[in-house]
């Protein structure tokens, strides 16, 4: 890892991949194990590094804003740095995260008007994807959106999880997007759902926006069950606006 330049406030950046097997922390030479693993034997310790980073920046334990320092990170979830460091730059990828020349990387912070885009776009793509969805789904993809639903309306009788509710809407949402069987529409969902759930954290908070969010979804899948594609894309399009609504109320 180079280190700043004499005479210059310029922060080392610390999601670069370094040149050789090790890292340097003050007079100390750090030994990354990771560093010498494959690409390939290393990327499922990245993606799942990745994933949990994602759940902890949706349920707001990660808010907008907070720094994604690679030591510290590596030290909360017992991993080296490597996997962290790759992790860390496909959510700057995403749009979930950003990296700036001397603070280094922190969790995105969208504006109003950003959001609203992000939502606007969202609306559209998410109702296409379930249009799509439609035309394409199985008994058994009905019946596991089905449980889903139904999972989710039995939770409404507990305490709200912000982390455990955002990963089943997640998992509502991408099934619908893998049945649609589109894959360039697929990535861009992923993208723009990673944005919006930035804002949506405190939306799980509460009781009323949790009840309504489950009855949009159980919208969705009953226009899917049936084959009415244009109404599961109003369906999933109405829901999009309404989280837009509830977003920025919250």
């Amino acid at each position: 890892m180079g280190l700043p330049r004499v005479g210059t406030c310029e922060k080392p950046n610390e999601y670069a991949r370094p040149g050789n097997v090790s890292t340097v922390q003050g007079d100390h030479e750090i030994h990354d194990e990771e560093e010498i693993m494959t690409t390939t034997e290393r990327a499922p310790l990245t993606e799942s590094v990745h994933e949990t980073l994602r759940e902890l920046i949706f349920s707001g334990e990660l808010a907008p804003g907070t720094p994604l320092s690679v030591p510290a990170l590596a030290s909360k979830l017992n991993v080296s740095r490597t996997p962290v460091r790759e992790a860390v730059q496909q959510l700057i990828y995403e749009g979930i995260a950003v990296h700036t020349r001397n603070a280094g990387a922190k969790v995105e912070s969208l504006d109003a008007d950003s959001l609203r885009a992000v939502f606007e776009v969202r609306e559209v793509l998410d109702g296409l994807a379930a249009f799509s969805a439609t035309t394409r789904a199985t008994h058994d993809i009905v019946s596991q959106l089905n449980k889903m639903v139904e999972e989710q309306r039995e939770l409404l009788d507990t305490a709200p999880d912000r982390r455990r509710d955002s990963a089943l809407d997640l998992e509502f949402h991408n099934l619908i997007r893998e049945t649609a069987a589109n894959d360039p529409l697929r990535d861009a969902l992923h993208r723009l759902d990673g944005q919006s759930h930035l804002f949506r954290t405190d939306m799980w908070g509460s009781d009323l926006n949790r009840r309504l969010a489950v009855a949009e979804h159980a919208r969705i899948v009953s226009a899917i069950e049936t084959g009415d594609a244009v109404a599961a894309r109003a369906a999933a399009s109405a829901h999009v606006a309404g989280l837009l609504v509830r977003t920025t109320r919250c």
